[in-house]
């Protein structure tokens, strides 16, 4: 059963509950009682055909001559040569703008030779976008930049039409509400303006969401610092090296001969005891008998 078709039939129920109760009264205040409870179970069901019909060419009227409610966001990648100065420009020109940075991140990469990277979020009114992005794009060198924009002006206009059929019944189940005489009308009807109050908060918030993102443009820039190269060194030839190096290097090419040598003896000795020894005794013992 659709939201629609289950408020009517607790408004018809709601309705009944009160003729029932005012059965004890006089015949034309039940009457009257009835009377209302059917005019108001037919507002709440949206009228007839013709009725709906004649809301939505409204609808379609507003939507056509308000203004277009645009939400436009960039994108901009930058190579820049310094990450902290471009952050601070960056930064100052939006709010000299009318706007403000969201969110910043920051990442060092590197071990000895460091560079950073990171992003920043700004949010700007939409009539200074251009003029922001003009700014954002001469920080440093574009790598890519994009433009996106949304047309929410039919989703505004909807969302203007719920809130006005919302509270429209609001009022309706509050006037039910004050004329209510005992006790379950009373607690059915509480539930269902509790539902509907709920329901108007809800779109609420989707309205002001949607018209903060109409009134600040959000661009997004990535920043990256140039990755510094590894240092390059020319090889230096052996006749260039001076008399006093040259005689140093071969020093400490004559310990590291004989610290190779002192270690490869020290890994052959046992090899030798286990195998060399038994193989002199063999050889030994075979000229003996020769």
């Amino acid at each position: 059963m659709s939201v629609t078709k289950k408020r009517v039939a607790l408004v018809l129920l709601v309705a009944s509950l009160v003729v029932l109760a005012g059965c004890s009264g006089s015949g034309g205040d039940a009457a009257e009682s009835a009377a209302n409870a059917s005019y108001q179970a037919t507002q709440a069901a949206g009228g007839d055909g013709g009725g709906a019909e004649s809301g939505d060419s409204a609808d379609r009227s507003a939507s056509q001559s308000r203004d277009r409610a645009l939400i436009r966001t960039g994108e901009v990648s930058l190579t820049v040569g310094d990450f902290d100065a471009a952050r601070s420009n960056l930064t100052a020109a939006t709010e000299r703008r009318g706007g403000f940075v969201g969110d910043a991140t920051e990442r060092v990469r590197g071990d000895d030779r460091r560079w950073t990277v990171g992003e920043l979020t700004l949010r700007v009114p939409a009539e200074n976008y251009s003029a922001l992005l003009d700014r954002v794009k001469a920080e440093g060198e574009v790598r890519s930049a994009s433009t996106h924009t949304t047309d929410v002006t039919d989703r505004l206009v909807d969302l203007d039409a719920r809130l006005e059929n919302l509270r429209a019944e609001r009022d309706r189940l509050r006037t039910l509400y004050e004329s209510a005489n005992d006790t379950e009308t009373v607690l059915a009807v509480q539930r269902e303006l509790s539902d509907v109050q709920t329901e108007i908060e809800r779109a609420e918030a989707s309205r002001e969401a949607l018209e903060r993102q109409v009134r600040y443009s959000t661009i997004t820039v990535e920043l990256a610092e140039e990755r510094p190269e590894a240092p390059t060194t020319e090889p230096t030839a052996w006749y260039d090296t001076g008399p006093i190096a040259a005689f140093l290097e071969s020093v400490n090419g004559v310990g590291v001969a004989v610290r190779a040598l002192a270690v490869g003896t020290a890994y052959a000795a046992p090899y030798a005891l286990a195998f060399g020894l038994p193989a002199v005794a063999l050889v030994a013992g075979w000229r003996r008998l020769a």
